[in-house]
């Protein structure tokens, strides 16, 4: 037998917690089953389960904590359990991407505009693989850039739906997203077990589902909420129009100083306010 497997009676003598306690923690689910069983009476234990075993008895003996309590702790900061459950997800997402892909030289032959490309990019909402027109765009990249097109094709041109609207957008859903991966990782991953690729994979496409339907309950309510108001939001005008911003920040603020420059000769010239001054 592998010298890194042992039987209860070591696992309990090597750890120091009781084999009854051992066997409760095992039918509640804080620890693995046994990484062989020979017998009916006989199995064998990943030696690596001390510190574990360990860290659980002590949780209960000085924090006074319930073993779901501790399990859930345990499971969250497992890193070997977070590798697995991003490698789930990973490959969840990866199934649900569309097939195909297209050159950044195709999309702009086809007419998506190259600026467009370069805005979404650094938005980090498109991620191609490699550099310059051979660039290649796969899965929900090329998913989003359809949309899009798809917007276009039906006469929502950039004035209606310009680039810089997915800002607002990001900011929202980001939140969005980092509240579900909080209630994912503490409420399915440490009850997941053996099952995390299948729960992952399930749980990604179902919580997908779930939030294009509250989406599509709140929009008359909200409607109703916006048309009440006395005026459109601030914030989100503001959020479209900075983002809008960016690209010509730049040339705005070189041209301050020239303009400025400008409007105190002008004044001095007029008798305005600098003349005004002088004759005080």
């Amino acid at each position: 037998m592998s010298p890194g497997l042992l039987k209860m009676a070591a696992l309990a003598q090597a750890s120091g917690v009781p084999a009854a306690t051992i066997k409760h923690y095992l039918r509640e689910g804080l620890l693995p089953p046994p990484q062989v069983k020979t017998g009916r009476n006989m199995a064998y234990y990943d030696a690596a389960l001390v510190p574990r075993i360990r860290a659980i008895k002590q949780l209960q003996e000085q924090r006074y904590l319930p073993l779901r309590v501790i399990r859930d702790m345990l499971d969250a900061s497992d890193p070997l359990r977070a590798d697995q459950t991003h490698a789930a997800l990973a490959k969840a997402l990866g199934e649900m991407a569309p097939p195909g892909q297209r050159t950044r030289a195709e999309l702009v032959a086809a007419g998506m505009p190259a600026a467009e490309l370069d805005f979404l990019r650094g938005l980090g909402l498109l991620t191609p693989e490699g550099r310059g027109p051979d660039e290649r765009y796969a899965g929900d990249d090329l998913a989003l850039l359809r949309t899009l097109g798809a917007a276009r094709a039906a006469g929502i041109g950039p004035d209606m739906l310009p680039p810089a609207i997915l800002v607002p957008y990001l900011e929202a859903i980001r939140a969005l997203v980092r509240t579900e991966l909080v209630l994912f990782r503490e409420g399915v991953v440490p009850r997941a077990g053996e099952r995390l690729d299948a729960v992952v994979g399930a749980a990604t496409e179902l919580s997908e589902r779930l939030v294009v339907l509250l989406r599509r309950k709140l929009l008359l309510p909200m409607l109703r909420e916006l048309t009440a108001e006395p005026s459109a939001p601030a914030g989100l005008t503001g959020a479209v129009e900075t983002a809008r911003g960016r690209r010509g920040a730049g040339r705005a603020a070189s041209a301050t100083p020239r303009a400025s420059g400008a409007r105190r000769t002008n004044e001095t010239r007029s008798g305005g306010p600098a003349h005004r001054r002088r004759e005080t």
